[in-house]
């Protein structure tokens, strides 16, 4: 009898399990995979890799010449993939392709991931688009400024930077010159040359000229680093370099970053600054009154103040920290908008990670500037030459977020600023942070001032 009771048991305790196993399988929700870029790019076919998830037995990929995949490339339409990678045959030399991917397994089918572009090798290869930026810019129904970043000994008439800048782009950021380090020699003593340059060529060729920026942990001078007065002394000199600069640009530069990454990267913390220290927490706040009321005084009522930082599109903490500085502005109507900095790579962030971080300043009526844009092709330093296959990822990144730019309201469009001309100019591959040992090709011209496809890719993003 004993043994009866105990088999009845033992097969209610397994039913139970088993439905609680099943009820499992239908609640959790499979999730969309992640296309990556392809691998092994040749001139009829390419690997297509996706990540893992979660679940899944399978996936069924998509491979089409179209980007809305109206047709699909023979035997490639829910092709059922065990990997999670398939190399892709067949294909024609020099012709784009898209192709996509969905998890399944024995219940249900995901959404479909993100699209990935590629263009077969060969010498078919499609030729870059050599229309101009800002001229295709200027023909959206809600335009905005395509800008770059520039030194000042770039901007000789003639030069091959003056051509290009002319042509191409509507804005310019100083890349360090119109920062407080070379700037300010002395408490109320200034080096205008470099600056008044840049302003006055954006000036009279009638393009806006963005500051950058006004107070950056980086970019303090000496003789401010060993001020040996009180802090209310420091204080009183940040005050007057704020005020002194704004004043002096006052209808001539058009927005300024005030803070420069001022959040810290580890945990949702402010940046440990000398600001920070000799200021107090609410120093942020005091820079941004300065420069608006400097702003005013000057008569510069237009004037658009910014807040800039970078790696808030994967670093949620970080990101909530500086949506918290903002908060502070905007409560006292001392912001108009935020810069993010966009220094990404080929494979990260993800277009929801950035979506979501956009999405999160127009939702608090923010002016939106992509301000230090370039993408990072060799960041785990595993290639010694510029690929077709990093080439064509690239491409396919800068076209996206120009896409979601461009995506955005009207009235949250600023500018999207690349960071640099020339790939052998570029800070990332001589960056001692960022290890690249001189191997990285993150920007839109290559050493020759050649458009490469990354450009094309931003020019494709406008459409």
């Amino acid at each position: 009898m004993k043994n009866k009771i105990l088999l009845v048991l033992t097969s209610f305790v397994f039913f139970l399990n088993s439905c609680s196993k099943d009820d499992n399988v239908v609640a959790n929700t499979l999730e969309s995979p992640v296309a990556n870029a392809p691998k092994d790019v040749n001139d009829a076919g390419f690997r297509a890799k996706w990540n893992y998830v979660s679940n899944a037995k399978s996936y069924l990929l998509d491979v089409s010449t179209s980007e809305n995949f109206s047709t699909f490339v023979p035997n490639y339409n829910a092709k059922e993939v065990t990997d999670l990678n398939e190399v892709v045959v067949g294909l024609n030399g020099g012709t784009p392709y898209f192709y996509r991917v969905r998890a399944k397994n024995a219940t249900q089918t995901s959404d479909y991931s993100n699209v990935i572009y590629v263009v077969t090798t060969g010498s078919s290869t499609i030729p870059e688009d050599p229309t101009f930026l800002k001229v295709k810019a200027n023909k959206l129904a809600n335009p905005f400024f395509v800008g770059m970043a520039v030194k000042a000994s770039q901007l000789t008439n003639g030069s091959p930077y003056d051509i290009i800048l002319k042509n191409e782009f509507s804005s310019i950021s100083a890349e360090y010159e119109m920062k407080m380090d070379p700037i300010s020699t002395a408490s109320g003593v200034y080096n205008w040359t470099a600056a008044d340059k840049i302003v006055a060529y954006g000036n009279t060729n009638g393009i806006n000229v963005h500051g950058h920026a006004l107070v950056w942990h980086n970019a303090v001078p000496k003789w401010l680093q060993d001020f040996a007065g009180t802090d209310a002394e420091f204080a009183a000199e940040v005050k007057k370099y704020i005020t002194d600069v704004v004043t002096h640009y006052a209808g001539k530069v058009k927005s300024w970053d005030v803070v420069n990454e001022a959040a810290d990267d580890n945990g949702g913390n402010m940046r440990n600054t000398i600001f920070l220290k000799r200021m107090g927490p609410n120093y942020i706040k005091d820079c941004f009154q300065w420069a608006r009321n400097a702003a005013n005084a000057a008569g510069d009522t237009k004037l658009l103040l910014f807040y800039n930082d970078y790696a808030t599109s994967t670093n949620i903490a970080k990101q909530d920290k500086v949506f918290s500085i903002i908060d502070d502005l905007k409560a006292s109507s001392l912001i108009d908008g935020i810069g993010f900095q966009m220094h990404n790579t080929y494979l990260s962030p993800t277009k929801a990670q950035i979506e979501t971080d956009l999405n999160r300043a127009v939702a608090k009526g923010l002016k939106i500037h992509v301000s230090e844009l370039d993408i990072q092709v060799n960041q785990s330093n595993d290639i010694s030459t510029f690929t077709n296959e990093r080439r064509l990822a690239q491409k396919e990144k800068y076209k996206e977020i120009v896409q979601l730019y461009n995506a955005l309201p009207a009235a949250n469009k600023y500018a999207l600023t690349v960071w640099g001309m020339k790939d052998n100019e570029s800070w990332i591959p001589y960056s001692t942070e960022l290890n690249h040992v001189g191997n990285d090709w993150p920007l839109l011209y290559d050493s020759n001032f050649a458009i490469k496809s990354s450009h094309t890719g931003f020019l494709e993003g406008l459409d």
